[in-house]
């Protein structure tokens, strides 16, 4: 079935929707909604038997639903409406939610319904984005893949939405507004947290701090202290803690209120003012903890980016790792793996292209802990998204566990940069040296499951990101404990020596930071350009090409190629 997906972007939600249609066998091509015009037109081109939105912010033109069967993939439960559903969720502490697959009328999600799915709300208020990446993420995908289903059986009829019916329980909500985003530091720790996080990642609470209105993200439970409320009593890395009426909350990130400014670690926003403040434990980003045999490195940077100082802590933090006695090193990333290098610090930075050149070199050291483990097996656990980078950072290891709905963008295209990361070792090593030249060139994403296929990954898990966790230990310490570990390892060894007979490691990551200089300091590739769009949220014009299928084929251009978005 010729299936044309429209969206406001090639998120991760759409990207999955991509990949599990096309792995069903359909035919399917991407619009981005960048004009009504634009909408039409590809409608015109593609032809398809059935359009599906699974990430619109804007109205469905009235020319496209009254002629094709257009499918919303709406962040609610049935019957909820209304451009902020997961903000009100998680603002009103709704212990059940949902996703709707309905049909695209003249009124926005009031259309019959063509699917559901519910699940429990955690009692601690989650990040928006998470939500959004998880169960919301996970029921919108096995929506789209039903969705397709039906449409082809043609003894399917939707169920016209009908508030009467006990299965539709949501309303008509308002766009959240400016006072709704709201908080303030007097209100106790709960209260702060459900407010901010119904906002993180965009656009954020909003509260006074430091004398300045500014956006509040990344916000976790701090300890109990007295204090003035809205005062920042400590930092840490790179977030404060600030007191609120009955505790404290650490704040990871932070953005002035004021035109340009873009978000950052909430300690570099603040600059000299909490320069003088103490470190005080209680939050980090890198943590390592050990069992008899097995020893985990954990890290969690906001939204997968990686500084050059997180870098640098994650890095000695492998290096405190490989020199212990376990015999299993486990390499955790969180939420999202790892995007690579942090472009909003490159883009905040006095010289921009010396911090991205420092930034390449630190996460290069990183990937080198990795690879040059020999004392150790070592094991990495994707249970999040990953992309450019951040995937290459996790092949260095000998064992590469993936949790399944997991997407991987094993490329740099977008950002018009060659890549570093050794890479040019790790990729062929893993899929060849064809395959290797296909997923960097054509810059498309692949499931978990096509990982495992190509030999990217080693093993596809299920489950949970904590049922996922909780199986990589299983499978470390079943490693660890096994009659073969000493063979295995002894393996390792030698195949790392004969590789570096043969062409040392320092000359891969030589070459690869040869071509990175042109392309951070010589801007050869558009990464100025790419890196200030993808940082200021600047709106697309146009389609990727190697998504929009339909305009290839028939030769049209939706106008100037936008640079697409970091992933």
């Amino acid at each position: 079935m010729r299936i044309l997906l429209l969206c406001s972007s090639f998120n991760g939600l759409t990207q999955r929707a991509w990949l599990e249609l096309r792995r069903a066998g359909h035919d399917v091509t991407v619009e981005l909604a960048v004009s009504e015009q634009v909408m039409v037109e590809a409608a015109q081109l593609a032809k398809p038997d059935l359009i599906i939105c699974p990430f619109l912010k804007e109205k469905v033109p009235a020319l496209l639903w009254q002629n094709h069967r257009t499918i919303i993939i709406h962040p609610g439960p049935p019957g909820d409406r209304g451009p902020s559903s997961l903000d009100w969720a998680i603002a009103d502490a709704e212990q059940e939610w949902g996703v709707t697959a309905l049909q695209a009328v003249e009124e926005m999600d009031a259309g019959p319904i063509w699917g559901y799915r519910t699940f429990a709300m955690p009692a601690e208020p989650p990040r928006k984005s998470a939500l959004y990446n998880g169960p919301v993420a996970d029921a919108a995908v096995e929506l789209v893949v039903e969705v397709a289903a039906k449409a082809m059986d043609a003894a399917f009829v939707p169920v016209p939405l009908d508030y009467r019916s006990p299965q539709v329980r949501g309303r008509l909500r308002a766009a959240m507004r400016h006072a709704d985003r709201e908080f303030s530091w007097s209100q106790s720790t709960d209260a702060v947290l459900r407010r901010v996080r119904s906002a993180d990642g965009a656009p954020g609470g909003r509260v006074m701090l430091d004398g300045r209105m500014m956006r509040i993200f990344d916000v976790y439970r701090g300890p109990v202290l007295a204090g003035t409320p809205g005062t920042v009593a400590a930092r840490r890395e790179g977030a404060v803690l600030v007191h609120t009426g009955d505790g404290t909350v650490w704040v990871g990130h932070l953005r002035v209120e004021e035109p340009g400014a873009i978000k950052l670690p909430a300690a570099t926003v603040l600059g000299e003012r909490v320069t003088g403040l103490e470190e005080r434990p209680g939050y980090s980003e890198v943590t390592y903890d050990r069992s008899d045999a097995v020893g985990v490195v954990s890290f969690d940077f906001y939204n997968g980016a990686m500084s050059s100082e997180q870098c640098r802590r994650l890095a000695s933090a492998l290096r405190y790792a490989t020199a212990q006695d376990t015999r299993v090193l486990v390499v955790r990333g969180g939420e999202v793996f790892s995007n690579g290098i942090h472009l909003n610090v490159i883009e905040a930075a006095r010289h921009p292209e010396l911090e991205a050149w420092t930034n390449i070199n630190a996460i290069n050291q990183v990937c080198r802990e990795v690879i040059t483990c020999t004392g150790q097996l070592v094991v990495t656990s994707v249970g999040g998204n990953a992309g450019a980078g951040g995937v290459m950072m996790g092949l260095g290891a000998d064992r590469v566990l993936v949790r399944e709905g997991v997407v991987l963008n094993p490329h740099y295209r977008t950002m018009g940069l060659f890549g570093s990361e050794y890479w040019t070792y790790v990729l062929p090593r893993r899929v060849g040296a064809v395959v290797a030249g296909r997923l960097t060139g054509d810059a498309l994403p692949i499931s978990a499951a096509q990982a495992v296929e190509l030999g990217l990954a080693d093993r596809l898990l299920p489950g949970s990101r904590l049922e996922f966790e909780r199986s990589v230990l299983e499978y470390a310490e079943h490693l660890a404990a096994g009659d073969d570990y000493g063979r295995l390892l002894e393996i390792k060894r030698q195949a790392q020596e004969v590789d570096e007979r043969r062409k040392p490691l320092e000359a891969y990551r030589v070459e690869e930071l040869a071509e990175m200089s042109r392309d951070m300091f010589d801007d050869r590739n558009g990464f100025r350009q790419a890196r200030q769009a993808f940082v200021h949220k600047r709106k697309v014009v146009a389609t990727p090409e190697h998504l929009a299928v339909h305009r290839e084929l028939s030769g049209a251009s939706a106008g100037p190629v936008a640079a697409a978005s970091h992933m």
